[in-house]
């Protein structure tokens, strides 16, 4: 990364696109889609079912490769990565947050929050784990297994995970999705208040308007396309 890099957009896409071939046909989901984000910005997705805006989540996190167009984050340019060089650029640069949580289910909450800092073999892991359940309420269930706990406890530690590796990026899929709107409005404070404090980038899918107002920019989706847009 250039040290010009820091003024410039911390996430770049240029003419996103993902489409899927069935037999003759080909099922354009995200068609042409381009934008920017600055560092320290937050950014909310919008747009009903279907428009293409998890698939462009999935993209700008590299989770997913695009049909054609390109993603680049802090000055990297993901499409020519290979999977496991973009896994590891996630490992380093990137913390996504999932409607569905995607804990691991054997593993207690503070075994949950280190593990990807387990896999990168970084001393300390459990002591930053410990910190961060603690800052999100929770340094009275590290040793409960997700079962143990309630959906907005479950976010809580799926939140604690993604910021336990200083993330300069978190990418969040309606991350109140599964929540009501109690622990909805809890979970949201705390992932701006984290964000915040860490100066990451934030973007975020969400179908809640109110959450997406919070944001400094939102772009909105209908049929893959992009309809608008204010910047981040």
């Amino acid at each position: 990364m250039s040290t010009s890099a820091h003024n410039s957009p911390i996430i770049r896409a240029s003419g996103l696109t993902k489409a899927y071939h069935s037999g003759e046909k080909a099922l354009t989901v995200l068609d042409t889609v381009s934008f920017e984000v600055n560092p320290g910005k937050s950014l909310a997705i919008v747009g009903p079912s279907g428009s293409g805006k998890t698939t462009l989540l999935g993209l700008c996190a590299g989770l997913d490769t695009a049909s054609s167009g390109d993603i680049e984050l802090l000055g990297t340019s993901l499409p020519p990565l290979s999977e496991d060089a973009r896994a590891d650029f996630r490992g380093q640069h990137i913390g996504i947050v999932f409607q569905n949580f995607q804990l691991i289910p054997t593993l207690s909450a503070l075994e949950n929050v280190s593990v990807p800092l387990d896999l990168r073999k970084i001393p300390g892991a459990r002591e930053r784990a410990k910190r961060l359940l603690e800052s999100v309420g929770l340094g009275h269930r590290l040793n409960h297994l997700p079962l143990q706990l309630s959906g907005g406890e479950q976010q809580r530690v799926a939140l604690a995970r993604a910021f336990v590796n200083e993330p300069k990026i978190l990418f969040a899929d309606e991350p109140t999705g599964n929540l009501d709107g109690t622990n909805g409005n809890h979970v949201t404070d705390l992932l701006f208040e984290m964000n915040r404090e860490k100066s990451t980038t934030l973007v975020l899918v969400t179908h809640d308007l109110g959450l997406a107002e919070k944001c400094d920019g939102m772009i909105r989706l209908r049929d893959g396309k992009l309809i608008s847009e204010s910047a981040a």
